[in-house]
């Protein structure tokens, strides 16, 4: 039986990367999850690894308002009850800095990396504060069934935000991509704060330097980001990061690993 049987996720950048990585960590340890990106081909062939009806597919632009309610729709119409783990990983990169970075591609990087994962953070927060009583108007109701969720462990219910380390340590290099970041960590500590009094953990993952496709679609330099790399390596993959979300999600539900920022052991800054 694994760890993660009984519950439900939602994956959003699940193509590649980070995305990809903790998919399939979280459907061998039995979760059964909708997992979204633009590419549904390759979603496609990522869900066909695993026992038919555990991983369903919804291509869909991060970045669309409406793709939230889509998302946490489908998996209450696929497998019966609502969403009770969302990742909300899916972004794009931007190199340079508010004075040499394309300002054409602004708008794109801030209506993905903000404006969606806001979308997506919202409209799960709403849904998962109504499936239990609310503490406020009913608090002996809603500290009946919390104790019952302690006692027997679940089920758990978890935002995971990834940020960036970037987000907290701006880099003149990459600040257009890191003010957005900036954005969404506050985002998550806010919604943290927000939602702890109704049992939901809001957990921000802000990773360093992780070799996958996101810098090459971000424009960096590869030969010289590639010499930086070297110089820190070896730098992160994204089963490292995807191994930190494990460790928090499969936490018992009275204990929240809320903020994780992890690094390659040789990097510096940022």
């Amino acid at each position: 039986m694994g760890l993660l049987e009984h519950r439900v996720a939602i994956v959003t950048g699940a193509s590649a990367g980070i995305g990809e990585a903790l998919t399939h960590d979280l459907a061998k340890q039995g979760a059964r999850l909708v997992i979204n990106a633009r590419r549904e081909s390759k979603l496609q062939d990522i869900a066909s690894a695993y026992p038919e009806g555990q991983v369903s597919v919804l291509a869909g632009d991060a970045g669309d308002p409406d793709l939230s309610v889509r998302l946490l729709d489908h998996a209450l119409a696929t497998f019966g009850q609502e969403a009770d783990l969302v990742v909300v990983n899916a972004g794009r990169g931007l190199r340079g800095s508010v004075t040499d970075s394309n300002t054409e591609e602004w708008e794109e990087v801030v209506r993905t990396n903000i404006l969606g994962a806001s979308h997506l953070m919202r409209e799960t927060a709403n849904r998962m504060a109504k499936q239990l009583p609310d503490p406020a108007s009913e608090p002996d109701a809603f500290a009946a069934q919390w104790k019952k969720i302690v006692e027997t462990g679940g089920p758990s219910r978890d935002i995971v935000v990834l940020g960036s380390t970037v987000g907290r340590h701006i880099s003149p290099f990459s600040s257009m991509y890191g003010s957005t970041k900036f954005a969404v960590n506050s985002l998550a500590e806010a919604l943290r704060r927000q939602m702890a009094k109704h049992g939901v953990r809001v957990t921000l993952i802000e990773p360093g330097i992780v070799r996958t496709e996101f810098q090459e679609s971000a424009g960096y330099e590869m030969e010289g980001f590639g010499a930086f790399m070297d110089t820190i390596s070896p730098v992160l993959t994204a089963e490292d990061i995807s191994r930190s979300i494990m460790f928090a999600v499969t936490q018992p539900p009275a204990v929240h690993v809320n903020d994780v920022m992890i690094r390659p052991t040789r990097q510096e800054y940022p």
